[in-house]
């Protein structure tokens, strides 16, 4: 089971993706806004029925906002 692989938790490896709530944890903020930003960001990764949050896309985000 990927969603509890152990190696896909550990901090010092730099994640592709994110899930909503992990991207919640990432922007210390509630859903909404998480969902706001990444969107914004252009982030969305639709995988069948999950949605994942490209990281990378996410910070460039994020630092293009705070200049």
């Amino acid at each position: 089971n990927m969603g509890n692989n152990e190696l896909g938790r550990k901090d010092n490896i730099h994640r592709m993706s994110v899930s909503t709530e992990e991207l919640q944890l990432m922007l210390g903020c509630g859903r909404k806004t998480a969902m706001y930003i990444g969107t914004e960001a252009g982030a969305r990764l639709d995988v069948g029925k999950r949605v994942l949050w490209v990281v990378d896309k996410v910070q460039e985000y994020i630092s293009a906002k705070s200049l």
